[in-house]
């Protein structure tokens, strides 16, 4: 844990000095005093993220527009200090945090739906907009946007869409990125590019691809274009009560082998489901080891076979009780509970290490049995929920951060979760990105000759390594 002092000014990595009193009265003179921030208990409310860990900026900066954003960057550029975008900051990777000070761009003010085009099914929107609130301005239109990672109510789409954001509906539509079809971007030096943007696939390098998920270590996504899908006709939600976790974890392979695509396949074990209920009034049985929450959406004939095949592999894999929601209002109160788990955690320990290790869905049992491993062997206790269908798993272990003991034995279970993530063909990061957290993890993942054509990415994009530094790609041996 750090927290820097931004009193004095100091120098960065580059050597530049940092004359932060000249720059704050720039960025006033260009937003107003209402909207740039130095104070000290101001920066301490953008010092940190989902992880717990704290950095302070020298400076917080409010834009209403893109082209504010732009001058806001020019000005960071011109003193040569570092920028780091901001959203909501819900991201458990790292990603907000100001690891090297330097100037915080919140977004959130840049919160409009800008254009709902239900012919095309596209919307344009900016970075600052929830998912929650983009749900609302198409549903009249019939349409839905796809991706929708468990913070729904507060995440931002420019930090779902810096993350590659995932969510219980990626089994079946995918994660961010196959929903993004544009992008408006600041780049490092002040100046705005716009990629994609059509309803076809655009000639070219796919920038796009480049961006989403690059972590706001490329740019500041100031806009986008999203694809919308129609609303489906019929859709049934099935809770399936399970004796055992592994049961319920080789029920998903089960159910991924008969071929079956459901919209969700959510899984959450019995530590999880307790601290659910004692938070909240749920639909989850009190003496459930493991639940699986499944939902079938489509066309209503397809939806009603649908779900019975899943009830019948459910039944074959030993599932002990297997209910459907009988409308809207029980869907919406068994949603509701599986997204408040990681809160209703978090409300009952002093720090959380979430991950997000992903694995070929027919490696999850194996993968659960580490994970329980390394549990007993380091003495810790793991609450694991997973994107099952999509073999996203989520191990989240409560921790004192001022019991040494307890944190060197939470290194060492994490790490060995990273590599048998990857032992097993996986990914260490399945929807919360890299950040600072699984940096180390990325020489695990990746040959160092694939991690120097990163660097190449990033240094064409940004080569004074301002841009949200020190996150999403390891620097290389003597520094940049």
């Amino acid at each position: 844990m750090s927290l820097v002092e931004t009193d004095a000014p100091r120098s960065n990595e580059q050597g530049l000095v940092r004359d932060i009193e000249a720059t704050e009265a720039r960025l006033v003179s260009l937003l107003g005093r209402r909207w740039v921030r130095r104070q000290p208990r101001d920066l301490l409310a953008y010092a940190y993220d989902g992880t717990g860990e704290r950095y302070l900026p020298d400076v917080v900066v409010f834009p209403g527009a893109a082209e504010q954003v732009r001058a806001c960057v020019r000005v960071a550029a011109e003193a040569g200090i570092p920028v780091v975008p901001r959203g909501a900051a819900t991201n458990l990777s790292g990603g907000t945090l100001p690891v090297r000070g330097g100037m915080v761009v919140n977004m959130l003010r840049m919160n409009r739906v800008l254009t709902v085009d239900p012919y095309a099914r596209l919307a344009v929107v900016e970075a600052g907009v929830t998912n929650e609130a983009l749900q609302r301005a198409v549903a009249p239109h019939g349409l839905f946007y796809a991706p929708d990672p468990s913070s729904m109510r507060v995440a931002t789409l420019g930090g779902s869409l810096a993350e590659n954001a995932g969510g219980p509906r990626c089994a079946k539509y995918g994660v961010t990125i196959n929903h993004v079809l544009g992008l408006r971007v600041v780049l490092a030096d002040g100046s705005e590019v716009e990629v994609g943007g059509g309803l076809h696939e655009p000639p070219g390098l796919d920038v796009v691809g480049v961006i989403v998920g690059s972590e706001g270590t490329l740019g500041i996504i100031t806009e986008a274009v999203v694809r919308l899908t129609p609303l489906p006709e019929s859709y049934r939600t099935l809770l399936a009560v399970f004796g055992s976790l592994p049961e319920a974890t080789a029920a998903v392979s089960a159910i991924v082998a008969e071929r079956i695509v459901p919209a969700t396949l959510e899984l959450m074990d019995r530590n999880t489901l307790e601290v659910v209920n004692a938070s909240r009034e749920s639909s989850f049985p009190a003496d459930a080891e493991a639940v699986l929450l499944i939902e079938v959406d489509g066309v209503t004939d397809e939806v009603e076979a649908q779900a019975e095949r899943v009830k019948q592999v459910l039944e074959a894999a030993r599932a002990l009780e297997i209910s459907v929601a009988a409308g809207a209002m029980e869907r919406d109160r068994l949603w509701a509970a599986r997204r408040a788990g990681y809160g209703a955690l978090a409300r009952s320990s002093p720090s959380l290490s979430a991950m997000d290790v992903t694995v070929p869905r027919d490696h999850l049992v194996p993968m659960l049995d580490e994970v329980l491993r390394l549990s007993q062997e380091h003495r810790l206790k793991v609450f694991v929920t997973a994107h099952a269908g999509d073999g996203n798993m989520h191990p989240t272990v409560p921790y004192n951060p001022s019991d040494a003991d307890q944190v060197r034995r939470l290194h060492l279970l994490t790490d060995g979760i990273t590599r048998a993530c990857v032992a097993l063909g996986g990914s260490i990061s399945g929807e919360h990105g890299i950040g600072i957290e699984k940096l180390p993890g990325m020489a695990l993942q990746y040959s160092e000759e694939a991690l120097d054509l990163m660097r190449v990415v990033k240094r064409a994009f940004d080569p004074a390594q301002r841009m949200n530094p020190g996150k999403n790609i390891p620097a290389p041996v003597g520094g940049w």
